[in-house]
């Protein structure tokens, strides 16, 4: 357990993020990426407004470093398969992008995580 989730509640908690949020919009693994500094440094505290824009600049500049990196955010044209539909999923060059691509992008995301520092709180 970490952060207070553990593995099988995270698990389900992003199950539904593939596939650009089933339509191959933005990449799952920067969805889980700002979830996870959202877990790190987000705000609670209803009026707590500087560590809410804190939190919003973090994962400003997380999206921004994965998009430099990667080329984009955009599922679809990170898989080079347009996956917008149900049926897209199913096609054999999505399975096969989600088992080649996919992978490489949530090392990705992680390791600029790892590589991103946080005041402590």
């Amino acid at each position: 357990m970490q952060n207070g989730l553990d593995l099988n509640t995270a698990l389900r908690l992003a199950s539904g993020f593939g596939g650009g949020m089933r339509c191959g919009e933005l990449c799952g693994a920067v969805t889980g990426a700002v979830m996870a500094i959202g877990l790190k440094c987000g705000f609670y505290i209803e009026k707590d407004l500087e560590q809410k824009s804190y939190c919003y600049n973090k994962s400003y500049d997380f999206i921004e470093k994965f998009r430099e990196t990667h080329g984009s955010i955009i599922c679809r044209e990170l898989l080079g398969v347009d996956v917008r539909c149900p049926a897209d999923h199913a096609a054999q060059d999505a399975k096969d992008a989600h088992k080649t691509v996919c992978p490489k992008l949530v090392a990705g995301a992680a390791e600029l995580l790892d590589g991103m520092e946080f005041a402590e709180k």
